[in-house]
């Protein structure tokens, strides 16, 4: 497992005075020994018109923006600074802020991403493309979304992992969720624990005797078995006690939320593959359909050789046309 050596913080309004992803984030870096980048994208769209009454070039609008934006990061820095944290800042135009922070991210070769998840509830959060979304969705960095204002305090860190790939999920991915959970588990000074949620009304056997008497009974038997197996297999050799491994006979979508809530957990880990076009509609995305059910932070894994779609170039500075009073 490669070693975090830098994070980005992706800070969506650099006058707040409340910034729990920047905190984490610092606090994690000083766990971790890493660096921190503290990023703001400017994305708002400017009036062609405010050139010419303001008496500026492009090139002026655009120094002028982002300088009091770096300005207030700088003054957040110096603070992170003092703490002993490492910390960078980087100001640039670009849009969607989404896409922005996936390129800073591969531009600055960071191992995470810490983000602000947006307030708003979302009711078909697969059916939507809000930034925290497609930020999960196309990010090939780690994605740590806050939700939680508070630091950590020796987090219950609880990693969810399908070892019987009933999401068609790559088998190594099981193995990366748990690696980054035992990173933040060490660095917080946190504890891990393991999650493994099965549908226990289904069985993969070739051959079943319909006619066995209790045959739901022992088909939910059948399936706890083989899903106990399953996580045996993929915990072994890991330092995580019994009492630390969960095994749950509930959808991942309902299992999740209600073991989190059950532990108290700060972080959930979990992997996300994303999907496209009609299956994305209709099937959406594991990940997106349990974060509106968690109340903690969760960090999504994505398969390595995970490739984004996400544009290499900077789409820079956008225009649009003064409204036209009649």
């Amino acid at each position: 497992m490669a070693r975090i050596r830098r994070i980005l913080v992706a800070v969506k309004d650099t006058s707040s005075r409340s910034l729990p992803a920047v905190h984490k984030a610092a606090q994690l870096a000083r766990g971790l020994k890493a660096q921190l980048e503290l990023f703001h994208t400017i994305s708002e769209p400017v009036y062609i018109d405010a050139l010419s009454i303001a008496g500026q070039t492009v090139a002026q609008l655009q120094r002028k923006w982002r300088d009091a934006h770096l300005r207030k990061l700088e003054r957040l820095a110096e603070k992170l600074r003092a703490e002993g944290t490492k910390v960078l800042t980087t100001v640039v135009w670009d849009a969607p802020p989404y896409e922005a922070v996936v390129r800073q991210a591969i531009r600055s070769k960071a191992d995470l991403i810490v983000a602000e998840r947006h307030a708003s509830r979302h009711i078909a959060p697969w059916a939507l493309r809000f930034s925290d979304w497609e930020l999960l969705r196309r990010s090939p960095v780690p994605v740590l979304l806050v939700k939680g204002r508070g630091l950590y305090e020796q987090p219950v860190i609880l990693a969810a992992i399908d070892p019987s790939h009933s999401f068609a999920k790559p088998a190594k991915l099981d193995s990366a969720i748990l690696d980054e959970g035992s990173t933040f588990a060490k660095a917080l000074d946190g504890s891990l624990h393991a999650l493994h949620a099965y549908a226990p009304a289904t069985l993969d056997v070739d051959r079943l005797d319909v006619n066995l008497p209790n045959l739901s009974a022992y088909i939910e038997a059948e399936a706890g078995t083989q899903a106990r197996a399953s996580l045996e297999r993929a915990l072994k050799g890991r330092d995580i006690s019994a009492a630390n491994q969960h095994l749950v006979a509930k959808h991942a979508v309902d299992a999740i939320p209600d073991t989190a809530r059950k532990l108290k957990s700060s972080i959930v880990v979990m992997g996300a593959i994303s999907r496209s076009g009609i299956k994305r509609l209709l099937i959406g995305n594991t990940a997106e359909r349990i974060l509106d059910s968690l109340s903690c932070d969760v960090l999504v894994i994505k398969p390595a050789h995970f490739k984004s779609g996400v544009a290499r170039a900077k789409r820079g500075i956008q225009f649009i046309a003064t409204p036209m009073v009649v």
